[in-house]
């Protein structure tokens, strides 16, 4: 079975960031796009001619669709997949999929009584640099993961969702704490730091560095940045019998961007290019690791899989749940100066 996908939002994250990886996947197919803005309406028509462009989540009821993904800006997100339960069709919440970890957990747990399929987009699980640097883990050379350090440094201040409800803790900060969690296991204290800058729209964190405890025993540290030109992401896995290295590029983000699509073209999509492959150190020596596959289609595969099949999903609401809590921890965190348990 086909699922039959409708996208609620077509801005840069409904462009860049789903649709692509919908349509590429064999698993979906996209039937409809709604949009009110007349450009997006547009480049909707011309880059996805077999859509229809609608002006409201009922629209796309109305089409016979199979699940929604929920891609318009943050304010919006609760009302829209509580109108999307409503009607009983399987969702994708684009990150962050709540301001805090206590509507999300509304969110999450409307959906179960409902039972309605809920899912988070923390697509970012599946970059090249964290397929890889899971590989590296699960293959046991490092031994017991003792530290994780994560940077994710962007130069693209104009992106920044500025004033009050947004931040770059609740965006960019999203994916890279999902990543640590993925990585190290789940969190049980939080200590943090927040960089701020009066924007036109207000007060705006900008920056951060927040450390996180595990249950697993690991440390780790986890930053990020768009407002200081700085381009850099950075990886690094230190365990009992050695340390993995890696500076992967944005591969995907950068390909979809500069125009490229994975759609006919998945075999070769999605991996690091030889000069960046990370290292891994171990008693035995040095050695270069070969990039794994980063692949965002394989998000909606699992999607996909899960709506025929009644499975959890990729990323079940509960998961979105303790990155919110981190989140909402961090931000506690820095506006305290303590230690806090999320």
């Amino acid at each position: 079975m086909t699922v039959k996908i409708g996208l609620v939002g077509f801005g840069a994250g409904g462009r860049w960031f789903h649709a692509p990886f919908i349509a590429a996947s064999d698993e979906c197919e996209l039937v409809g796009i709604v949009t009110r803005s007349p450009e997006r309406q547009r480049l909707a028509r011309d880059e996805y001619p077999a859509a229809y462009i609608c002006d409201s989540l009922a629209d796309l009821a109305a089409l016979g669709v199979d699940a929604v993904v929920i891609t318009t800006p943050p304010q919006t997100r609760k009302e829209l997949v509580l109108e999307a339960i409503a009607l009983g069709l399987p969702i994708v919440a684009d990150k962050p999929f709540a301001p805090d970890a206590a509507t999300g957990s509304l969110l999450a747990e409307t959906a179960e009584r409902a039972g309605v399929l809920l899912n988070v987009f923390h697509n970012r699980r599946f970059d090249a640099d964290i397929v890889t640097a899971r590989s590296v883990l699960e293959s046991g050379a490092l031994g017991a993961l003792q530290r994780l350090e994560l940077r994710c440094d962007q130069d693209d201040p104009s992106s920044i969702e500025a004033g009050p409800q947004g931040g770059l803790l609740r965006d960019l900060g999203s994916h890279v704490v999902d990543q640590a969690i993925l990585l190290a296991g789940e969190p049980r204290r939080v200590t943090a730091h927040l960089e701020w800058q009066n924007l036109a729209q207000g007060r705006t964190d900008v920056g951060f560095v927040i450390a996180v405890e595990h249950a697993s025993g690991a440390y780790s540290t986890i930053s990020a940045s768009k407002a200081y030109r700085l381009e850099s992401r950075d990886l690094k896995l230190l365990g009992a019998a050695g340390t993995y290295v890696s500076d992967y590029s944005d591969v995907q983000a950068e390909a979809v961007v500069a125009g490229e699509r994975p759609a006919g073209n998945r075999a070769a999509w999605g991996y690091e290019s030889d000069d960046r492959w990370g290292t891994l150190t171990t008693a035995d020596g040095t050695r270069r690791v070969t990039s794994e596959q980063g692949d965002y289609t394989c998000y909606y595969d699992a999607f996909a899989h899960a709506v025929v099949n009644g499975e959890a999903g990729p990323v079940p609401a509960a998961q979105g749940v303790t990155v919110l809590r981190v989140l909402d921890a961090a931000r506690q965190s820095a506006a305290e100066h303590r230690t806090v348990t999320p």
